[in-house]
C-alpha cells in the first residue's frame, strides 16, 4: 500500500464523510472515492457501507483500520524522532502536578528525555486546586497534569493519564468509616467540605450540589489548599471527595477513604498553554502520554492520518500539530 492510501483509508475510517475526509486532506472528494475504490480492489471487497445517509466500516473495513492504526502511528513517531535526533533541545520543562502518583510517572518522563535530550532538563512543582491553573496560565510552569474540566480557553487539555476510583473522605470515627463501599445518595448524610477559588464547572464537577437523584447536597466550609480540605475533614467538619489512591498518599489517623460505588473516576490530564509549546516540552508530552497506563489513555476524535486537531482538544492523544 502507498502512503496517500493508508492516509486515505484512516482519515475516511474516522471521519465516514468523503466531504470532510478530502477537506482534510486538502484534495478532492473525487481523488478520495477513487483511492478507496482501488484499495477495495485491491482486498477484493468493501471497505466502507455506501448509502446516500451515511458512510460506515464493514467489518473487514474495521479489522483493516485496527491493523493499520498502531503500525502507522509508529511510523510517524519514528519519522519524528529521526528528525528530533538532529535537533538540539536544551530547554527546561518545568511541570506541575495535582497527585503524588502524577509526580511518579513525571520523573520516568522526564528521565526519559534528559536521556535522549542530556541538555534538556525537567523541573518538578507540586500544585493543587485552582492554584495548578493559575500557575500555568502564569507561566510558573510550562506543563500541568490535572484534573479535568478547564473554563479557560487558553489552556489546552490533551491526554488522560490516569483515571482513579472515586472516594468520600469522611472524619475517622463517622459510621460511614466503617462502610466498605457508600453511593452517591450517601453525599447528603454530611455537609460536603470543597476547595475555594475554583471555577464553577470544576467545582460541580468535583463537589456535586445535587445526588443523581436530585437531593440537594449540603455545602460545608472551604479551604484553599488539599491539606486545608483534608483538615477541616478531620475536625469532623464535614466530607469530602477525592479518590481512592489518595488514600494511600494521604494517610492520617483522623480520617478515612471511602470508596463511592457508580460515580464516574476522576481523571488528571496533560495540560499546557495554548500556542505554547517549545520543543523540549512537546517531547516531553509525547514521552509522558507514551508511559501512561494503557487502561488510562483516551484519545480524540481529531486525531488521525493528516488531521487538523482542534485548538482545545479534550481527548486528544498528543499535542497540536
Amino acid at each position: 500500500m502507498e502512503r496517500y492510501e493508508i492516509e486515505t483509508f484512516l482519515a475516511l475510517a474516522e471521519e465516514l464523510h468523503f466531504a470532510r475526509t478530502a477537506e482534510r486532506l486538502r484534495v478532492s472528494p473525487g481523488r478520495v472515492s477513487q483511492t478507496v475504490k482501488a484499495l477495495e480492489r485491491r482486498v477484493g471487497g468493501p471497505l466502507f457501507e455506501r448509502t446516500s445517509r451515511r458512510v460506515a466500516l464493514t467489518p473487514v473495513g474495521r479489522q483493516l483500520r485496527d491493523d493499520l492504526l498502531p503500525a502507522y502511528e509508529r511510523m510517524l513517531r519514528a519519522v519524528a524522532d529521526a528528525a528530533a535526533a538532529y535537533t538540539d533541545i536544551s530547554d527546561t520543562v518545568w511541570v506541575g502536578f495535582t497527585a503524588p502518583w502524577s509526580g511518579e510517572l513525571l520523573i520516568r518522563a522526564g528521565d526519559t528525555l534528559s536521556t535522549r535530550y542530556p541538555h534538556c532538563t525537567v523541573e518538578l512543582l507540586d500544585v493543587t486546586y485552582n492554584a495548578a491553573i493559575a500557575a500555568l496560565r502564569e507561566k510558573r510552569v510550562d506543563l500541568l497534569v490535572a484534573e479535568p474540566p478547564v473554563e479557560e480557553s487558553d489552556v489546552v487539555v490533551g491526554p488522560v493519564l490516569f483515571s482513579e476510583r472515586r472516594a468520600l473522605v469522611v472524619p475517622a470515627g463517622h459510621p460511614l468509616a466503617r462502610r466498605r463501599t457508600v453511593s452517591l445518595e450517601d453525599l447528603t448524610v454530611l455537609p460536603l467540605v470543597t476547595a475555594s477559588g475554583v471555577s464553577k464547572t470544576f467545582h460541580e464537577a468535583l463537589f456535586p450540589s445535587r445526588t443523581p437523584d436530585g437531593k440537594p447536597i449540603e455545602r460545608g466550609p472551604t479551604a484553599g489548599g488539599w491539606q486545608g480540605v483534608l483538615s477541616l475533614v478531620g475536625a469532623g467538619k464535614g466530607a469530602t471527595v477525592a479518590t481512592v489512591a489518595a488514600g494511600r498518599y494521604y494517610v492520617r489517623p483522623d480520617i478515612a477513604y471511602v470508596p463511592i460505588d457508580g460515580a464516574a473516576p476522576i481523571e488528571y490530564a496533560l495540560m499546557w498553554r495554548d500556542g505554547d509549546l517549545a520543543p523540549g516540552l512537546r517531547v516531553l508530552i509525547e514521552i509522558a502520554a507514551g508511559l501512561a497506563p494503557r487502561a488510562a489513555r483516551t484519545s480524540c476524535d481529531c486525531r488521525g492520518a493528516g488531521a487538523n486537531r482542534s485548538r482545545q482538544c479534550q481527548r486528544c492523544s498528543g499535542p497540536d500539530q
